[in-house]
């Protein structure tokens, strides 16, 4: 859980911080097509990495049950939220 909380960490960190002050939700999800590809393709990558018989013996992981998997997202979800939290209060 921890291996997939620190991907998802860097990868929610990296669509927060595009602006210092702009939100990514005013940017638009959309407005950096490259980036997005990048995001998405390490998404699938790291759960090809849980979830694949193959890589599971080579990184030495395990499938994370569906609960497992909600909460790495929701912790990894908090470094979003935060930086998102911090540009809001600059704006104001």
């Amino acid at each position: 859980m921890v291996f997939t909380v620190l991907c998802l960490s860097q990868l929610a960190h990296v669509l927060a911080i595009r602006s210092e002050r702009e939100s990514l939700f005013s940017q638009g999800l959309f407005s950096n097509l490259p980036l997005l590809g990048a995001v998405a393709l390490t998404f699938v990558l790291q759960m090809a990495t849980i979830y694949m018989p193959a890589l599971n013996s080579i990184f030495k992981t395990a499938p994370l049950s569906p609960v497992e998997l909600a909460a790495t997202v929701a912790i990894a979800a908090v470094v979003f939220v935060a930086v998102e939290v911090e540009k809001w209060i600059k704006r104001r």
